[in-house]
């Protein structure tokens, strides 16, 4: 009997993969999540899980900011990315930042049920079409990654909205939070990543 985990906030897809699970392993146990927050709270509750199939931008996921964080959290389970971004360098970066497989939600239910057995006994899995075309993550970047682990989710938005030039005010505004958080936020951001302003923060996080 497997536990299989689906974090995903598209109900159609949380259907989809449930069916393609319950159709080939009718007694294994699924739970599932809408967000990166609550898949975290689920994974702490059953730390058995035999595979986590993780969207790679439901709410808290952006970027690769959800698999970093459960990778962190939760080294043991294997998380395999479900995504409609069949970029071949977003592909690369996920499987070098721990993923045991990227799933594009354009493949047949055939494909995913064929791609979940695969990782279940223990291999790596990309579409065949992009297997010779990953690449290798710089150190830089997977040094980077692990900074951005020790990041709160919040703190992660805050950092993602600093990148893009938003000011503390509409930062605030945009999370629902006082200027005073957000000067909070950004000060453990500074010093969890060890820069000191926001021109700093911005040329580090340009590329990732």
């Amino acid at each position: 009997m497997y536990n299989f985990h689906i974090a995903d906030d598209h109900p159609l897809f949380r259907n989809a993969i449930l069916g393609v699970i319950k159709s080939n392993y009718p007694d294994s146990v699924v739970s599932q999540s809408i967000s990166l927050e609550s898949t975290i709270q689920e994974l702490e509750k059953n730390d058995e899980t035999d595979l986590l199939l993780l969207d790679l931008h439901m709410p808290g996921c952006k970027d690769l900011f959800g698999l970093i964080m459960v990778r962190e959290k939760f080294p043991s389970i294997p998380v395999a990315i479900i995504s409609a971004v069949e970029e071949p360098n977003t592909i690369s970066r996920a499987m070098g930042h721990g993923a045991c497989g990227y799933i594009p939600k354009s493949c047949s239910p055939q494909k995913i049920q064929s791609a979940i057995q695969s990782m279940l006994e223990g291999n790596h899995w990309v579409p065949d079409e992009f297997t010779h075309t990953l690449t290798p993550v710089a150190n830089e970047e997977r040094d980077l990654a692990a900074k951005i682990a020790t990041l709160t989710p919040q703190q992660y938005r805050v950092l993602c909205l600093l990148r893009e030039g938003w000011l503390n005010k509409q930062i605030g505004f945009e999370m629902g939070v006082t200027e005073a958080t957000v000067k909070a936020h950004i000060t453990a951001i500074f010093r969890k990543l060890g820069i000191s302003n926001r021109t700093q923060a911005v040329i580090m996080m340009k590329d990732f």
